[in-house]
């Protein structure tokens, strides 16, 4: 019975007409592993990247969404405004980009931040 029910994850939010690139989120990802948060991707074909955002946070059953396009990415809190996620950020650094990873995880499990900068 409990097969049947959804695992709760960080939804990353990919836009239907883009593709998914592996080697582009695999910092964001290990960020959010070292953590120990479960993440899946879901489809969403919205081309406003907050928006995109905003609609994976809903769609997780940990409230916390992320979405990116090139070298931007934004995660987003359920219980934040639309238009105001909580990190917007153009990343071109992987370490960088982990440690947004894992403050996506902190978010859920209600922990300080890791410095971006």
């Amino acid at each position: 019975m409990a097969d049947n029910l959804e695992k709760p994850t960080i939804v990353i939010g990919i836009n239907g007409t883009g593709s998914l690139s592996q080697s582009h989120l695999k910092p964001i990802l290990n960020g959010i592993e070292e953590e120990q948060i479960p993440v899946s991707t879901k489809d969403i074909s919205i081309n406003n990247i907050v928006s995109r955002a905003y609609q994976a946070a809903l769609a997780s059953r940990l409230s916390v969404g992320i979405a990116y396009e090139n070298n931007r990415y934004v995660v987003h809190y359920k219980n934040l405004p639309e238009q105001a996620p909580l990190f917007d950020l153009t990343i071109n650094d992987d370490q960088q980009l982990r440690r947004l990873g894992a403050n996506a995880a902190r978010l859920v499990k209600g922990i300080p931040f890791k410095k971006l900068s």
